[in-house]
């Protein structure tokens, strides 16, 4: 998704002055609902050290009584596309980082910079911005969706960039991210797609099936070749069938795959979160953003590519056709929502936005629940479940906001 000279959007107030307490200054959070693994604890008590969670409370630190709130592990988004007014497709490197920042005030700590279809040159030198990023440590990888995807499922990406998923011009991409692809997308069914399965597979990259027309069998091909994550399950591939069940049967039924979902009302009707729910269960669910440009900016004309794109009420739709086109979710709101209106219990809400995705990109050591050792990354909610601060790496981001 790209930014374009003249986007317009409404840019949301300036966030409130981080909490004084700073990485390195020790910190006790006392008084929260504490969301682990093994369930919820009250009054529980957080130590922090430095950027990690201390297994002891460190001597002179700074206590602050977080009573009435919920304290949740940092967020972990694998397929979003940018925000703040920025696209992770195109601009500068401080563009990206302005969108990377507009999701950490929303409670991602760690986030997957996912690319939209362009040609194969454009893709591998935005490829190498992104993966110097990575290294820095500002993304956990990089997640090409497209061009390798069906023409007849292609939702809001430029057709006449799409290509088959040739293993070479897959290799391409994995070659230009410099170990750093942690996703590519593919439409299993095109020509070499099973082959790029299996290369993706033997280099450690995620193979996603999505935008994709594929048959059910087909899908249980993919799977078998490697294939561990559905693309945004629902959205932009055939619907489920009683006679022609295709490939969202065959991806909630497999325990190897990990179901993307768009929880922000739009893209999936409550029941349909709740079929996939109840059938993968929070341990296979990954709740997304999707995001494009327009997340935490506001409405507005922006470009995707070379397609027009109007948002107006918070929902992203093509000027052309009105297609839906990414999203402008920040997933504090997908989790107020996952509770509040969908019914999920906050330790399955926080394993769909946390402990799953970590998992899935290998990073559980340091990333995705509240034990000690790993990074200090943390959410700070109201009984509301309203976002009260965000703590990154042992430093407030956001607030905490207590008054």
């Amino acid at each position: 998704m790209t930014d374009a000279p003249g986007a317009r959007g409404t840019a949301r107030p300036a966030t409130p002055p981080p909490h004084p307490a700073t990485a390195g200054h020790p910190t006790v959070l006392t008084g929260a609902t504490v969301v682990l693994p093994s369930g919820t604890v009250e009054n529980g008590r957080v130590a922090i050290e430095g950027t990690r969670i201390a297994r002891v409370e460190p001597e002179n630190a700074q206590v602050i009584d977080v009573t009435d709130h919920y304290v949740i592990p940092g967020f972990v988004d694998i397929h979003n596309h940018g925000g703040g007014g920025a696209s992770f497709t195109s601009g500068s490197a401080e563009d990206v980082l302005r969108g990377i920042h507009t999701h950490r005030l929303h409670g991602t700590t760690t986030l997957v910079a996912s690319t939209v279809t362009g040609d194969m040159d454009t893709l591998a030198r935005r490829a190498g911005l992104l993966s110097e990023l990575a290294e820095q440590g500002e993304i956990a990888g990089i997640h090409f969706e497209g061009p390798f995807i069906s023409p007849c499922r292609k939702g809001a990406h430029s057709e006449e960039l799409l290509r088959d998923p040739d293993p070479a011009e897959v290799r391409k991409l994995i070659d230009a991210a410099r170990g750093r692809a942690a996703m590519v997308t593919l439409a299993t069914e095109l020509p070499g797609g099973l082959d790029s399965v299996r290369l993706l597979s033997e280099h450690g990259v995620i193979a996603a099936v999505g935008h994709t027309d594929a048959t059910y069998e087909q899908t249980v091909q993919a799977i078998d070749a490697g294939a561990t994550v559905a693309t945004h399950l629902f959205n932009a591939m055939p619907p489920l069938g009683h006679r022609s069940p295709g490939p969202i049967a065959a991806l909630l039924e497999d325990d190897r795959i990990t179901v993307e979902l768009i929880n922000d009302g739009t893209h999936l009707h409550p029941a349909a979160l709740q079929l996939a729910f109840h059938r993968a269960g929070a341990h296979r669910v990954a709740f997304i953003t999707d995001a494009m440009d327009a997340a935490g900016f506001g409405d507005g004309r922006y470009w995707l590519g070379p397609l027009e794109v109007e948002v107006a009420d918070g929902v992203a739709r093509l000027a052309a056709d009105g297609t839906i086109a990414g999203s402008t979710l920040t997933l504090d709101r997908a989790f107020q929502r996952a509770v509040t209106v969908d019914g999920l219990s906050v330790v399955d809400a926080v394993r769909a936005l946390s402990e799953t995705p970590a998992r899935l990109l290998g990073m559980s050591d340091r990333i995705g629940s509240l034990e000690p050792g790993k990074n200090a990354d943390l959410v700070l909610l109201d009984a509301a479940f309203e976002l009260k601060g965000v703590m990154r790496r042992g430093e407030w981001v956001v607030g905490p906001q207590l008054g």
